[in-house]
């Protein structure tokens, strides 16, 4: 395999902790962490491993106690800063079980800063299993080198979401046409919005039209699935306004 960014890899496991990380901290592993990392990394007293909370960077940690019920880590020193967050919420219309976990995944290793699915009239999945989806968020911001995870926002009707809309760039993926997506984009804060699997209907989207701030963009010429065209739009966005410059 070629050399990149992320190969080969330079440091063992990643995990996220929900606990204040400085120099000397003691962090307590809950019993499924410390299973992971006791059963299935191999790891033991002295090991170390990098470990994040959100908030506070990536830091370093060394296995004080290790136990396949019980495990815990001290800080030793930071190894990252905390990321700096672009303002980019991914508005989604939720879809079937597996793909809609694929698209939590992937958003963030694309670097949204907030995921929100939106309920709209052709709508067929209603029942979003929140805490499925906050662990599928949480594995991928472990695994691709996020010091932050994305805020997951309980399911909004459509209708709510616009009325709540702020007023800023708000960019819906409009079936009928639009204007280029990559032309579009000005920096962040910015909703990227897209419908679902259908589009949204003539009344959906002629109210997204009336949002302050809403502008239509195209993905292309091609039928996009619901999840391809939600990541697509994120994809250029970063591309072109993000922080993939």
């Amino acid at each position: 395999m070629p050399a990149t960014p992320a190969w080969p890899p330079t440091s063992g496991p990643r995990l996220f902790v929900d606990q204040p990380l400085q120099p000397g901290a003691l962090v307590t592993l809950d019993k499924a962490q410390a299973n992971y990392l006791f059963n299935v990394m191999r790891l033991g007293e002295g090991d170390t491993l990098l470990a994040f909370n959100g908030s506070d960077g990536e830091w370093l940690v060394t296995v004080e106690e290790a136990g396949r019920k019980k495990m815990s880590l001290r800080a030793e020193r930071q190894t990252s800063e905390q990321e700096r967050l672009l303002d980019v919420t991914l508005a989604f219309a939720p879809i079937k079980k597996g793909r809609i976990d694929w698209l939590v995944e992937k958003a963030v290793e694309l670097g949204a800063s907030r995921l929100l699915p939106v309920v709209t009239q052709r709508t067929i999945v209603r029942d979003v299993k929140m805490d499925r989806l906050e662990a599928h968020a949480i594995e991928a911001a472990e695994q691709c080198g996020r010091t932050a995870v994305a805020r997951l926002d309980p399911p909004m009707k459509l209708e709510a979401m616009l009325k709540a809309h702020d007023g800023h760039p708000l960019y819906f993926a409009d079936e009928t046409g639009g204007a280029p997506a990559i032309d579009s984009f000005a920096p962040a804060p910015a909703t990227l919005l897209v419908g679902p699997e259908g589009g949204f209907t003539p009344e959906e989207a002629e109210a997204i039209r009336r949002a302050p701030g809403a502008t239509a963009i195209s993905l292309g010429p091609r039928i996009l699935r619901a999840e391809t065209a939600a990541l697509a739009a994120l994809a250029a966005f970063m591309a072109s306004t993000g922080d993939w410059k």
